[in-house]
């Protein structure tokens, strides 16, 4: 029989091995994790979500606001309201969307980083992998420009409701003289949401104040800022998409033999 000194020793180094060996394998683990993709999809789904939700809500609160006071005559803001619905709808298609292709791209930056770094087998490459590589290149620009567009008519609203956000704080500073308060308005009409003939279409005074002073409008305005910032967050995400896959892109054709790293 072993002295219990040794028999200890030995069970203290096959502790160890076994520790040692789950320190390998996780740091193996990690070094396959595609960072930037990572980030990149964690930013798309919070801006997304951001948009989308604040979004759909704060364009239902600005149709509450026209029909309550700027705009009592129904047909006149039949078509925007039809289009806010239209856009509502679209807002459902984009979440969903958007949240399908951060999966796709996440699963192929984790397979083309294990591949990389040869940690499951031999790395090898093909046309068939070149080509979808080189297909979510050219969807994420794609998606990067409209999403630009996005951002950039997201601030549309944000615009018109800071000009109202403001004319109401030059209201709540008039203290004194009750005609200087009524010669102050808002003109909806100039935004083109409703038509010229729309009645009233422009609130002065009084009836300007007690619009100011309805939740609805402070509501909408920060949800709309909010908004216009997750559309912002959405194109930072697609922009860290974009030198993700073109790195991948380039390391599927270009270095299919080469002992590289990558943690895109």
């Amino acid at each position: 029989m072993k002295p219990a000194m040794e028999t200890a020793a030995e069970e203290n180094t096959e502790q160890s091995q076994e520790r040692k060996g789950c320190f390998e394998c996780c740091i193996k683990c990690l070094g396959g994790v595609p960072y930037a993709s990572l980030v990149a999809t964690i930013l798309c789904f919070s801006g997304v979500t951001l948009f989308c939700g604040c979004g759909h809500v704060a364009l239902a609160g600005t149709v509450a606001i026209l029909e309550q006071h700027f705009s009592t005559n129904t047909s006149d803001h039949a078509l925007f309201s039809e289009v806010i619905q239209l856009m509502q709808y679209v807002i459902y298609g984009i979440a969903s969307f958007f949240f399908l292709y951060g999966i796709i791209l996440l699963a192929e930056g984790f397979y083309i980083t294990n591949a990389v770094k040869e940690l499951h087998g031999e790395f090898k490459t093909s046309a068939c992998g070149r080509c979808i590589s080189g297909m979510f290149v050219f969807l994420t620009y794609m998606l990067g420009v409209a999403c630009l567009g996005m951002f950039g008519f997201s601030t549309v609203p944000v615009f018109m409701f800071y000009n109202i956000w403001s004319t109401c704080e030059v209201i709540k500073s008039q203290i004194n003289g009750t005609t200087a308060v009524e010669q102050i308005c808002v003109d909806i009409q100039q935004y083109g949401i409703i038509p010229w003939n729309a009645f009233p279409g422009k609130i002065c005074g009084s009836a300007l104040e007690n619009i100011c002073n309805t939740n609805e409008l402070y509501m909408s305005y920060h949800l709309f800022i909010v908004a216009c910032t997750g559309a912002g967050a959405t194109v930072i995400a697609l922009l860290i998409y974009m030198l993700a896959t073109t790195y991948n892109y380039a390391v599927l054709k270009f270095k299919s033999r080469e002992d590289c790293c990558t943690k895109f």
